[in-house]
């Protein structure tokens, strides 16, 4: 019988220790993140019906790639070295943690977007073929990415509690205000509901993979002790 061993570390050791490899994921996501853009540019409502600042919460999946890039870009001076050991410091502990759960909601967010009514997206033609199958396994490839965030990154208690009160003010954003990502259909409860249950998921996943820093995080608020 043959025992086939997949070793997760050290394919992630591989591809984002080497300059070729990490550059070649660094160009890929940049290229992604233009496509994203370029789909909420044409999109109804789009870009141009918001102030530039609230661009992050309405262009989702843009987001996520913007800081997935920004996360994996900072591995860059530590070329050659053990991944694992990449230096961390607090504000790059929030970034990273912030590029886990958006990377991981917004992959999950599609997948379940497009299945709670598969008829207005499945079909066989080119662009059918496109909207259903190559946006969701797009998007699945998220999730793939979001786990290598972990081997090299920290967080702290404050990093999750602000990533999940920020992923809940994007839900607010999306259905409180009407600027959810543009779908075919009206988004009832399920996908309400399928929403926040991901904005809450993805916080608990990043709190049990991540190690935390041993360091006073400055963003957290004082205490006082008598």
């Amino acid at each position: 019988m043959v025992t086939v061993s997949f070793d997760a570390e050290r394919y992630v050791e591989y591809y984002l220790g080497n300059a070729p490899s990490l550059s070649t994921l660094l160009v890929a996501n940049g290229a992604a993140f233009l496509v994203g853009v370029s789909f909420y540019v044409h999109s109804d409502p789009s870009f141009a019906d918001l102030p530039t600042f609230l661009y992050p919460l309405f262009g989702d999946s843009p987001t996520a790639l913007a800081l997935v890039t920004l996360s994996l870009a900072t591995l860059l001076p530590h070329l050659g070295g053990r991944v694992s050991d990449a230096p961390v410091n607090v504000p790059l502990a929030y970034l990273h943690t912030f590029a886990f759960v958006w990377l991981i909601k917004y992959g999950l967010w599609t997948v379940v977007a497009l299945n709670l009514h598969p008829s207005l997206y499945v079909g066989f033609g080119a662009n059918a073929l496109w909207d259903y199958w190559g946006i969701m396994l797009t998007h699945l490839l998220f999730v793939v990415e979001a786990f290598a965030i972990p081997y090299y990154a920290r967080t702290t208690d404050r990093a999750l509690k602000a990533a999940l009160v920020a992923l809940l003010l994007n839900d607010l954003f999306d259905y409180g205000f009407g600027y959810y990502p543009p779908l075919r259909y009206e988004p009832g409860i399920p996908l309400i509901l399928a929403t926040l249950a991901l904005s809450v998921g993805t916080v608990f996943v990043a709190d049990r993979l991540f190690d935390r820093m041993d360091r006073f995080d400055p963003l957290a608020p004082a205490t006082w002790e008598r």
